[in-house]
């Protein structure tokens, strides 16, 4: 089943029923991820909660409903929504600075990126930037945002210290979710219009590399010691994994109908893989890369679409029921469902005050961040 409101690729030769825009994303994510959309191995904002032990102490939620033009903020300690904030227009990827103290949003129909003070919980700053923006990404140091811009074909290069786009880069067709190395060196773009993957130098500001990736890619994942790229074909009901040494795809995961985001857990060991058509998440052991879990969300119509992760919690944004579903990793149980706005899109968690460890507050690659 296909959601009426998200906004990633166009398969070809199946129907769109999207209220925004046809592109994500995003990321990944997210991007989520992210897709990712929304790449988050060995970030985990949530590894250091308070000494009493409660699950997601201290750590705050982002999620961004596309429809509402809004972002909630979720206690992740009691899953209690603490503010909803005006954001933007179809604000779809979220990522949150290492420190937690900004959260970037790819408002996909402005054009623009708006950066929400945390502690305020206003836009304190709105940056130009490519035609429909899904998936964001942050660099390790939280000092560089990454916009995958899926109608103008190319990632922008934003400074969060001075809130200026810094570089602009081809990519491939469509790009809709990004995410970046753990040492910083590295982004990765899904081009869900050229069945690609872009590798972009980080220091260079060069798309370097393309790797073939399989149809509709929407969402990108890279592990903790960055060899491999796991990639959410929306298309063919797949994920791919590549090795970003040789650039040739290594094993490819069937998930189900509708796959929207991939992200990894802060380990490395698992991948969490949001499924549309069925209504679930899907886990993917990454030694095997065979599907260990299904985690059913809702029906059919519930639309699972981008994931972020940390060492506690796995949360959802699920499209269609406009709802955040929270499943505990070891378990693979729901533990909550939150009612949010129309069309919950991109999802991040951060500390509540300083990072809890390296790259705390980066989203799913929506990276997804959400894309």
């Amino acid at each position: 089943m296909r959601s009426a409101r998200r906004t990633r690729a166009h398969p070809v030769g199946r129907p769109c029923k999207k209220v925004l825009r046809p592109v994500l994303g995003a990321g990944a994510v997210l991007l989520l991820m992210s897709c990712s959309p929304a790449g988050t191995a060995a970030r985990d904002p949530v590894a250091a909660a308070s000494a009493t032990g409660q699950p997601g102490a201290g750590q705050y939620v982002y999620v961004t409903n596309q429809l509402d033009n809004t972002v909630s903020v979720i206690d992740a300690g009691t899953h209690k929504i603490v503010a909803t904030v005006p954001a933007g227009t179809g604000p779809e990827g979220i990522a949150v600075t290492p420190d937690g103290k900004r959260a970037y949003i790819a408002g996909s129909e402005s054009a623009k990126v708006s950066a929400l003070d945390t502690r305020t919980k206003k836009i304190v700053a709105t940056v130009p930037v490519g035609k429909k923006p899904s998936g964001v990404a942050l660099s390790p140091d939280g000092s560089t945002l990454f916009v995958a811009n899926g109608g103008s074909n190319n990632v922008s290069v934003l400074d969060t210290r001075t809130n200026r786009v810094t570089a602009t880069i081809p990519v491939g067709v469509s790009p809709v979710a990004v995410t970046v190395s753990h040492d910083g060196g590295t982004a990765y773009v899904a081009n869900s219009g050229s069945a690609s993957v872009s590798r972009i130098d980080t220091r260079t500001h060069r798309a370097i590399r393309t790797f073939p990736a399989g149809r509709s890619p929407v969402g990108v994942a890279v592990t903790p010691d960055g060899k491999s790229v796991y990639v959410a074909n929306e298309t063919t009901a797949r994920v791919s994994v590549i090795s970003t040494g040789t650039g040739k795809i290594t094993a490819t995961v069937p998930v189900g109908e509708g796959v929207f985001s991939v992200t990894l857990a802060p380990d490395g060991k698992k991948a969490y893989v949001a499924v549309l058509g069925p209504g679930n998440v899907k886990v993917i052991d990454t030694g095997s890369h065979r599907v260990t879990g299904t985690v059913n969300v809702g029906p059919p119509g519930t639309d699972p679409f981008n994931i972020a992760v940390t060492s506690r919690a796995v949360y959802v944004t699920d499209q269609g029921a406009g709802t955040l579903t929270v499943i505990d990793p070891k378990t693979l149980k729901v533990t909550a469902t939150l009612t949010l706005g129309n069309s919950p899109y991109g999802v991040a968690v951060a500390s509540s005050g300083s990072a809890t460890g390296a790259g705390a507050g980066s989203p799913p690659r929506p990276r997804t961040g959400g894309r």
